[in-house]
């Protein structure tokens, strides 16, 4: 029988250790971390994870300030508001709820972000840290790469020689996660869309992590006996009653032989927005370090 990794119980560990942190920082006169959260349109799942985001902020102790447009917002005015944000002191940790819509650009709007206030870890330099071996403790890192590798932690004493297989080659998960685990020594393989033989190849993994964003498409026998199986997808589908259930990219039912498996929900979701958390913290420790007290 696999281990269900339990998720939501770290990610409550996490957030704990956060709020504690905070209150150490307000006991010593420093300022209380702060996130500028930009939500551009009426997308309901964008809707529902900043409402997530929100709330472990005033659980922890972070001030959240919100930022909300229509869709007919220029990118022109999205840049001068980051521009705004870069330079308050007040302001700690910057987050652009994703997607944006068509007639803005991404990646500029997320460029413009200073590197010290991006606690998505998106911007370039801190991608590039990540890419260099030096996001651990020199930069922000991806906050679901991060909580999926404390997911990880939480059930593999050793990384060094294992075979690591990535399902999807993204951005914001693939791609900085196989970093990750390139850094602990892992041998890492990058699928995506057009890999061949994708079973196989799952096959040969100590370690998958699945973010491919296709319910179910992982199956039991794709995974080897004893293999520790991260699923990062988020689907919700249709039942044949008219409801709908989230599922994950792993068809979880049929993974009682594997070593390891997290939950969806209540898996990495719950880890990324505790790590979101603890990137800001990271963020205002860097912006307004503990030895120095706050201007009056």
């Amino acid at each position: 029988m696999a281990i269900i990794i339990d998720g939501k119980r770290m990610a409550d560990g996490l957030l704990d250790r956060v709020a504690a942190d905070i209150a150490l920082r307000d006991a010593r006169g420093l300022s209380q971390p702060a996130l500028a959260v930009i939500l551009i349109g009426g997308d309901a799942a964008s809707q529902i994870y900043v409402g997530r985001k929100l709330r472990a902020c005033a659980r922890v102790g972070i001030v959240s300030r919100e930022f909300r447009f229509d869709e007919s917002v220029s990118e022109a005015e999205m840049l001068a508001l980051i521009d705004r944000l870069n330079a308050d002191a007040q302001v700690h940790g910057i987050l652009v709820q994703l997607p944006l819509p068509a007639h803005i650009d991404a990646n500029a709007i997320l460029d413009r972000i200073v590197p010290a206030k991006d606690v998505d870890g998106f911007h370039p330099v801190n991608v590039g840290r990540l890419s260099t071996g030096n996001g651990n403790g020199n930069g922000l890192v991806p906050c679901t790469p991060l909580g999926c590798m404390m997911l990880l932690d939480s059930v593999v004493p050793e990384f060094r020689g294992l075979h690591s297989v990535v399902i999807g080659k993204s951005n914001i998960v693939g791609k900085p996660v196989a970093l990750m685990l390139l850094e602990r020594e892992c041998t890492v393989t990058v699928t995506h869309i057009a890999t061949q033989g994708l079973p196989e190849i799952v096959r040969k993994a100590d370690i998958v992590v699945v973010a491919a964003g296709h319910p179910g498409l992982v199956r039991g026998d794709w995974v080897k006996p004893g293999a520790v199986v991260i699923d990062v997808g988020i689907n919700r589908i249709a039942l044949a009653d008219g409801s709908t259930r989230i599922v994950g990219d792993v068809c979880a039912a049929e993974l009682d032989h594997a070593g390891a498996l997290t939950p969806v929900p209540g898996g990495v979701g719950p880890m990324t927005v505790a790590c979101l958390m603890a990137n800001t913290l990271t963020a205002a420790q860097e912006l307004a370090p503990m030895a120095e007290p706050v201007a009056a």
